[in-house]
């Protein structure tokens, strides 16, 4: 089970004070065909708390969302099984909430701000919580508007969410996006690959695997026209792994992408479990990941393209444009390309004030 796969009912709570100061408990968003949205619990919209910023926008059809998202006030949770939980935390209602798979449990709700009240009962299920968080961002005083997309693993709907919260955004106005993967340690690879494809051409490589067995030597490629064609700004860190790093560097050697952070983890093998004769397994290296210009992640990690501080000063990192570009034999056009994409997007991340404590 995936870190973003629970057995609950599908709901995310928010603590709202109330009129007297204290906290109440308003469903903020909901998985879309989950078992809480079957039974008939809603969203809070964000017409109706302006002071609250929906960024767990939870995947409903677009009717769908401006009918169950925008024109209702999300439902208040006041007991969980007959226990009172106003007052308490999002954290342990969300504890009594989940259990095991296929059980019951009652949860009442008051519906928007005056109610009706209402006792539902919902069974728990296993549910993918989407590891998607979107927002749209305003710079150069609200006359442009940027697409910021947190991708925090890589699970069955890291594709399908990504490319959702996207479209969504371009449809709010989005120009430009921010993809954020710093902290993802990955998650499924081919989730991975699937992400980048999307802004990809046709042809293009996603990534090399390299082994001594020829079933692990593939120059893996996007085989459609990319579905997102926007300028792309990634944030990687330390922390960034794995398929992070087979999205970092397939979008930043395609030059569709300008890295900026620090240098990611660099894991880059293929690995295989051996079965053996008592039960017990050995994990064997078979192959490793090889960027689209060559470049052995494992050990190394991806170099940014531009370095950013605290203090809000950005440079570029040691040997990353001129240097390695020219080295690789990258077109002039690439690395224009990275220098006046990373020259705009440093001032709009300065003003975003995107930083490690972002969501």
């Amino acid at each position: 089970m995936a870190r973003y796969d629970m057995t609950g009912i599908g709901i995310n709570l928010r603590e709202i004070p109330d009129e007297n100061g204290a906290v109440k408990l308003k469903v903020l968003g909901l998985i879309l065909d989950g078992p809480a949205h079957t039974a008939g619990v809603r969203q809070v919209g964000t017409q109706n708390y302006a002071n609250i910023r929906l960024v767990y926008q939870f995947l409903c059809s677009t009717t769908e969302y401006q009918a169950l998202g925008l024109a209702i006030v999300g439902d208040e949770v006041l007991e969980v099984n007959g226990l009172d939980v106003r007052g308490k935390s999002s954290f342990e209602v969300s504890s009594l909430l989940q259990g095991p798979n296929e059980t019951f449990v009652t949860v009442k709700v008051k519906h928007g701000n005056c109610g009706p009240v209402q006792s539902i009962e919902v069974q728990r299920q296993l549910v993918a919580r989407t590891p998607v968080l979107y927002r749209l961002e305003q710079t150069d005083n609200g006359a442009t508007s940027v697409g910021y997309v947190r991708l925090k693993e890589f699970n069955a709907l890291a594709r399908k969410d990504s490319l959702i919260a996207m479209k969504r955004l371009q449809d709010l106005g989005a120009s430009s996006f921010i993809l954020d993967l710093r902290d993802n340690r990955g998650g499924l690879v081919q989730a991975g690959i699937e992400i980048a494809k999307l802004f990809l051409n046709e042809g293009e490589t996603v990534i090399y695997t390299v082994g001594r067995d020829p079933q692990y030597q593939k120059n893996i490629i996007a085989e459609t026209a990319p579905l997102i064609t926007a300028p792309v700004i990634v944030l990687v860190n330390k922390n960034t792994a794995s398929a992070s790093e087979i999205v970092a560097s397939a979008l930043h050697d395609n030059c569709r992408a300008v890295l900026v952070g620090e240098r990611t983890y660099g894991k880059g093998l293929i690995q295989s479990v051996f079965e053996l004769h008592d039960g017990s397994g050995v994990v064997v290296t078979v192959g490793k990941y090889v960027t689209p210009n060559h470049m052995d992640i494992n050990g190394n990690g991806i170099e940014p393209d531009f370095q950013n501080f605290p203090a809000g000063k950005w440079k570029l990192a040691p040997n990353s444009l001129d240097n390695s570009f020219l080295q690789l034999g990258v077109s002039a056009v690439c690395r224009d390309f990275v220098k006046i994409q990373a020259s705009k997007w440093s001032d709009d991340l300065i003003g975003l004030r995107i930083g490690p404590s972002v969501l």
